[in-house]
């Protein structure tokens, strides 16, 4: 098992054994569901990058339903990675969704019903980027479930123009660790964590990528991702 691995599974057991975990079950090799997911989406929702955004994109694990389901609440504009990269990005306007509807609207099952899938060249320009996350170090390195989907999220918004704007992640507390997490060089350091406990800003020294480091991307990754075929013909 390598070093990441070590640490996701000490992080899933910690959680798993303080019943600090919520459906679905088992918390084992997902971004997992978290105890004070509505209080961590509440203190986003109080911060000024937060409040100042017009576009968020924000990641489809079930621990950031509440902050997704908020950032329609709020009139903003949410950019959903769909599951795995297949289809690309949903983007949902908070026009398109009826008053009351905004959890369901936000929820991968129903997504699609009231977003649509848009093409690299008609993603908006995202102001706040949220993602999901297994462990973080109070330093900005994160380790997610491993496929390394949010990585190549914010490495793909770069290549196709996107500034460089904030990063965060809700966790619950019980996910930081002091464990010195390995890293390469297409990881994404995060700036800001929230947890149900409160907001910290990680001040990060490490760079985040500028875009896709094409010799790390394999043939098979480009034919279960079509995304990534577009933006080599963008290119």
């Amino acid at each position: 098992m390598s070093r990441k691995d070590e640490i996701r599974h000490k992080v899933w057991k910690r959680l798993t054994e303080n019943k600090l975990g919520r459906f679905p079950f088992p918390l084992t090799g997902r971004i997992p569901n978290f105890k004070g997911a509505e209080k961590a989406a509440s203190n986003v929702q109080g911060m000024p990058i937060y409040q100042n955004a017009d576009v968020i994109k924000v990641n489809p694990d079930a621990p950031q339903l509440p902050l997704r389901a908020s950032v329609l609440k709020d009139g903003k504009t949410l950019l959903i990675p769909t599951p795995r990269l297949k289809d690309g990005f949903v983007m949902i306007k908070p026009e398109w969704v009826p008053r009351g509807e905004e959890r369901k609207a936000a929820s991968i099952k129903h997504m699609n019903t009231y977003g649509k899938v848009v093409p690299l060249t008609d993603i908006p320009s995202i102001d706040l980027i949220v993602v999901g996350s297994v462990a973080i170090h109070p330093d900005g390195r994160r380790l997610g479930k491993g496929e390394g989907y949010a990585d190549r999220e914010y490495a793909i918004l770069r290549e196709i123009g996107n500034q460089a704007v904030p990063v965060i992640t809700t966790i619950n507390a019980a996910q930081l660790v002091e464990d010195d997490i390995p890293r390469d060089s297409y990881d994404l350091a995060v700036d800001w964590i929230i947890t149900e406990e409160g907001i910290t800003e990680t001040r990060t020294p490490y760079d985040k990528p500028n875009g896709i480091e094409w010799e790390h991307v394999t043939e098979e990754e480009m034919e279960k991702m079509p995304i990534l075929k577009e933006l080599k013909n963008l290119s």
